[in-house]
């Protein structure tokens, strides 16, 4: 269960593997300015997409809650780049930190609450400029964590069939 020197442990690789699962199906959302989400995709996936969100919100507390305990059995990055693997790592965990909070403050910038898998946890109030405002990067958030995301599958993917160090290997 718990990561060493040479491998993720199974709740590390379980969580990494689910979030990009979850984090794959929020991209969709992308795709909801196609025909005004008027297809399958932005009728049936959509929608749940501040449900998803809250519960990526639980997960990557809980991630690095959990990573924050393992940092001194985990791979360790060596070489040159490491600096670069940490720069990017913290850049990815910081927008999938953020998105969900400035999805929050759109949510209650425009009044509406935050109703997740049917449960009301924020009730509807009065708009919030505020929290509008600072909402309003949510979608620059998620183009970045976009990039981010395919540079992190190519290096994964670079790293381990062109430079053979396993690193892939390690989290599967």
């Amino acid at each position: 269960m718990k990561d060493s020197r040479e491998s993720y442990g199974t709740l590390s690789k379980s969580l990494h593997w689910l979030m990009a699962v979850l984090i794959g199906w929020q991209f969709l959302k992308f795709g909801d300015r196609i025909a005004d989400g008027e297809h399958w995709v932005g009728e049936t996936l959509v929608p749940w997409h501040v449900s998803i969100g809250t519960l990526l919100l639980a997960f990557i507390v809980l991630r690095m809650v959990w990573a924050f305990s393992q940092r001194g059995q985990r791979p360790q990055h060596e070489d040159p780049q490491g600096r670069l693997v940490k720069i990017g790592h913290g850049l990815l965990y910081a927008a999938m930190l953020l998105l969900p909070f400035t999805g929050i403050l759109i949510l209650l910038g425009g009044g509406y609450g935050l109703n997740a898998f049917g449960v009301q946890l924020i009730a509807k109030g009065d708009k919030i400029a505020w929290a509008s405002t600072i909402g309003g990067i949510h979608s620059t958030l998620a183009w970045a964590l976009a990039v981010l995301v395919i540079g992190h599958i190519g290096m994964a993917l670079f790293h381990q069939h062109v430079k053979g160090d396993g690193t892939l290997s390690r989290m599967v």
